[in-house]
């Protein structure tokens, strides 16, 4: 009997949905979400929800959430850390790309987001994707244009406009890290 390899392994939908715990799924191949984020990851993406959240009052027809199962295909199921989707008929999980996705970076997390998942949401067309570095109080910004993202720069102190989105969403980072600067 040969060893097994990764690519004999094709979990769909069907079985992630009843998995105990917190998992992603990625072209079929589970990535086990343990451990649980740090206070710090926690406390940022809450900051970023609050911040955009704030921006939707008079936009109905977008939310903001956190910690959502975005299905991909059958076999690809991910759990970003912040998006904003607008008509999003599914209750049970994202069914189209959200308009904005936020990941906040961590040890464990780090190659899954700046790789696999950034070349997953530029072929889903998710307008922007943002990446989130705690430690560094950083956030790199890129925008789809076309059909490739294009970095529009690092944000610490800056405002970033997400212009191309259904409720015109800006994000002042300054204000999102300044209760983490030392």
């Amino acid at each position: 009997m040969g060893a097994l390899k990764l690519e004999d392994i094709n979990y769909t939908y069907d079985d992630y949905k009843i998995w105990k715990g917190d998992w992603e799924l990625i072209g079929g191949v589970p990535f086990a979400m343990s451990p649980a984020p740090t206070k710090t990851h926690q406390a940022i993406a809450s900051e970023i929800i609050y911040h955009i959240r704030n921006q939707l009052e008079d936009c109905k027809m977008c939310e903001v959430l956190g910690e959502v199962d975005y299905k991909v295909s059958e076999d690809t199921v991910l759990r970003p850390d912040v998006v904003l989707t607008c008509n999003e008929p599914n209750e049970a999980y994202l069914t189209k790309a959200p308009e904005i996705i936020v990941e906040i970076i961590s040890k464990s997390s780090a190659k899954r987001d700046e790789v696999y998942k950034f070349d997953i949401y530029e072929a889903e067309k998710v307008k922007y994707y943002v990446i989130i570095y705690p430690d560094d109080l950083r956030a790199k910004v890129y925008k789809l244009d076309s059909k490739k993202y294009d970095k529009q720069g690092d944000f610490s102190f800056e405002t970033y406009d997400f212009k191309d989105t259904t409720c015109n969403i800006k994000i002042d980072f300054a204000q999102v890290f300044k209760r983490f600067r030392r």
